[in-house]
């Protein structure tokens, strides 16, 4: 978990976002996320190609479920891939995806309905043959997710609040030190990217890059240290001109 000092005493603060997912997680769910999704493919490719089959198409039968399956998963990456850059950028994909997630479970109902056991109530043999396409559909999602979960993000070496300096310490003003994640962070809002899409670019939470943008216009607005504000220089003319009258 990431953690912050708070009170200027160094107490660490859970913030509830961890850093990354570890390997050996990520390496046990995908491993299990592709064992059903090839479970899941193979029974609705079954059944799919069985269909065209019996439809008539003179062509290959088995291409047409690797065309309406193969859809589920390029669909599914496809809008994972593109949701940092927003809904313009995904609504195709979705189109896609929804499109064949509705193909798919429309062809197994109706293989079962028409072609399978007649002593078995239809309701159940359709609700049976639609598992398969939407557990391809869940393991797709949740491998390219666990994928995504799996790079390790960058440290925010800067606290939100710094330690309180012992009594009697002089305190020196220095410059903050920046992260490399922080500086990618402005270059990237100066080329007009979104918090979101930044976040995604270096792998950390978009309250994250939010934080270091805004501290950072903080420090731009801030004044130097030795800027005396407006009206120091009037009060230095006021004492000049008394110090200059005749007594």
């Amino acid at each position: 978990m990431t953690t912050q000092v708070a009170g200027g005493r160094g107490a660490p603060v859970l913030t509830g976002e961890p850093e990354y997912v570890a390997a050996w997680v990520v390496r046990a769910a995908i491993g299990g996320n592709l064992f059903l999704g090839a479970c899941a493919f193979w029974m609705s490719f079954s059944a799919l190609a069985d269909l065209a089959d019996r439809a008539g198409v003179a062509a290959e039968p088995w291409v047409w479920p690797l065309i309406v399956d193969g859809l589920i998963v390029v669909s599914t990456v496809s809008v994972l891939a593109l949701s940092p850059f927003g809904r313009r950028a995904t609504w195709f994909a979705w189109l896609l995806l929804a499109g064949g997630a509705g193909v798919s479970v429309l062809g197994n109902g109706m293989h079962a309905l028409w072609y399978g056991d007649p002593t078995v109530p239809a309701a159940m043999r359709v609700t049976i043959a639609a598992v398969p396409p939407l557990v391809l559909l869940a393991s797709t999602h949740l491998t390219v997710e666990l994928a995504r979960r799996s790079r390790r993000r960058p440290a925010d070496p800067m606290p939100d609040v710094a330690p309180a300096a012992p009594a009697g310490t002089a305190l020196v003003a220095t410059a903050p030190v920046e992260s490399p994640g922080q500086v990618e962070a402005r270059r990237l809002r100066a080329l007009n990217w979104t918090n979101r899409r930044i976040a995604h670019a270096l792998g950390v939470h978009p309250s994250t890059v939010s934080r270091w943008l805004s501290r950072h216009d903080e420090q731009e607005e801030a004044p130097a240290p030795g800027h005396e504000p407006d009206g120091g220089g009037l009060a230095d003319e006021l004492r000049n001109h008394h110090s200059r009258e005749p007594r």
